[in-house]
């Protein structure tokens, strides 16, 4: 199974160059890209060429791609990227109630149809504040798939968790809305406040083969290594390869 590895996990371990190297020789075949590694897109694409991998996704922000998406698929171009994703809004960003959330979602289904337009999958990537349920009762991600049927959905696992929801549940609803997932765990309660209590994959809470094995059934075929905040990077993308290697 090819492994991709989140390019944001290893922010503060630069240079690039070496980051990619360490990643190949441990047997990752892919990385997901973020607004970090877009400055010189033709330069991180012969980085990546040269230890032989692929960006098989990237991750671009709400406003590039309503508003500069030429710019974003001229990146995703050059980075050889085959399928795209927005992953986050700012707190000041986010409605407050279910009305909100389905214009919200009304944005992200023009967004898809434009990004289509220009021959790439598009969809959404979560974290935790999409699970929270609204004072009139909806939740936003419901809200997203119900409001936006034809973008994918790019499921953080982790995050569903941190929100108070069901993952397990989530992917037997809306498994098939799923194109890729981010393969990250949560550590213990009270371990690892220096690294935001995450873990290294298979070195948490969260029952990953389990979950491998529900996202699998469920048609999702790229999976994301991620840490927010790794302590080191090196031991967290070598431990996470290894444990994904096993389930």
């Amino acid at each position: 199974m090819d492994i991709s590895f989140q390019l944001y996990s290893a922010r503060n371990f630069t240079p690039w160059e070496d980051v990619v190297r360490k990643l190949a020789d441990l047997g990752y075949t892919q990385v997901e890209g973020f607004g970090g590694v877009y400055e010189d897109p033709a330069g991180f694409r012969a980085n990546l060429d040269a230890v032989g991998l692929s960006m098989a996704s990237g991750h671009f922000s709400i406003d590039m791609l309503e508003n500069d998406l030429p710019t974003a698929l001229s990146i995703a171009k050059t980075l050889g990227m085959k399928r795209i994703y927005c992953p986050y809004l700012m707190p000041d960003q986010r409605p407050t109630d279910s009305a909100g959330w389905a214009d919200f979602a009304q944005r992200l289904a023009v967004v898809g149809e434009n990004v289509r337009a220009a021959g790439y999958p598009f969809g959404w990537h979560n974290h935790d504040f999409e699970f929270e349920v609204l004072e009139d009762g909806g939740i936003p991600m419901q809200i997203i798939l119900d409001n936006a049927p034809d973008i994918g959905w790019e499921a953080d696992i982790a995050w569903i968790v941190r929100g108070g929801a069901d993952p397990m549940d989530w992917i037997a609803r809306h498994g098939d809305r799923i194109t890729a997932a981010h393969v990250k765990d949560i550590a213990p309660d009270g371990d690892n406040l220096d690294q935001d209590g995450w873990a290294d994959v298979g070195h948490g809470t969260l029952p990953w083969a389990e979950l491998m094995a529900a996202l699998r059934k469920a048609g999702c075929d790229l999976f994301v290594v991620e840490h927010d905040n790794p302590s080191d990077v090196d031991r967290f993308a070598r431990q996470s390869i290894a444990s994904i290697r096993s389930f």
